[in-house]
């Protein structure tokens, strides 16, 4: 590798690091967040007798999960002004991030939820919960023991997920790889230094996911 092309590199890291910390954490962590309370109520919803609500959270669900994310961004940022909806990108991006992550999510809740055992219920039954106390105080603390290492990988998934913002012109990492690349017409460079963050990233989180896992194995032992 020439000396130009390592100055390019070298130029260029601060920027992607920058964009990678000032804007695609802080779009994934918004949205997870957004997300996981999504997919809590879809997946209570789903699990309750309420008819009605549960076949809009079913709808919720199929639709989302059987279209592409990017068409859903696509139809959120760039089809809804056609309604007079017009939404900044970082507002467009993560009500489509949170509503996949709900989506998703929500099947991930609600199967940790049905594999607590029934004698569970009826214990806390027996003790005189009601059965939104019963739900909150004993059964979703163990569900979420359950939940952890699927909705890290979630999690981590959607790191890499908010690539598809530049898309719909919201300069995240991957939108500052591009406008880099456009500049110094060095694509090939460029997008594998953009890789390596996102995999710096992906790794550091990965780790956070193992230490929890340990954790929670830790309280489900005693």
């Amino acid at each position: 590798m020439d000396n130009h092309k390592i100055q390019i590199l070298m130029d260029s890291l601060l920027p992607l690091l920058k964009a990678g910390v000032a804007f695609t954490i802080p779009l994934t962590l918004v949205s997870f967040a957004i997300g996981l309370l999504l997919a809590v109520l879809t997946a209570l919803v789903r699990l309750s007798s309420w008819r009605i609500p549960k076949l809009i959270a079913g709808f919720y669900v199929w639709v989302i999960r059987g279209t592409p994310l990017l068409l859903q961004l696509f139809i959120i940022f760039y089809g809804l002004p056609a309604v007079g909806i017009i939404l900044e990108p970082f507002t467009a991006a993560v009500i489509g991030f949170s509503l996949s992550v709900g989506a998703y999510s929500s099947e991930i809740v609600r199967a940790a939820i049905i594999s607590i055992h029934k004698g569970q219920w009826e214990a806390a039954f027996s003790v005189g919960m009601t059965r939104g106390q019963a739900l909150r105080r004993v059964i979703l603390p163990q569900a979420a023991r359950v939940s952890v290492p699927p909705l890290a990988n979630s999690f981590i998934s959607l790191v890499k997920d908010t690539s598809l913002a530049a898309s719909i012109t919201y300069v995240e990492m991957f939108r500052t790889a591009q406008q880099v690349v456009a500049a110094t017409y060095e694509p090939l460079l460029l997008y594998c230094e953009a890789g390596v963050i996102y995999l710096i990233f992906s790794t550091v989180l990965s780790t956070l996911q193992n230490y929890l896992e340990k954790r929670f194995d830790r309280y489900s032992a005693s």
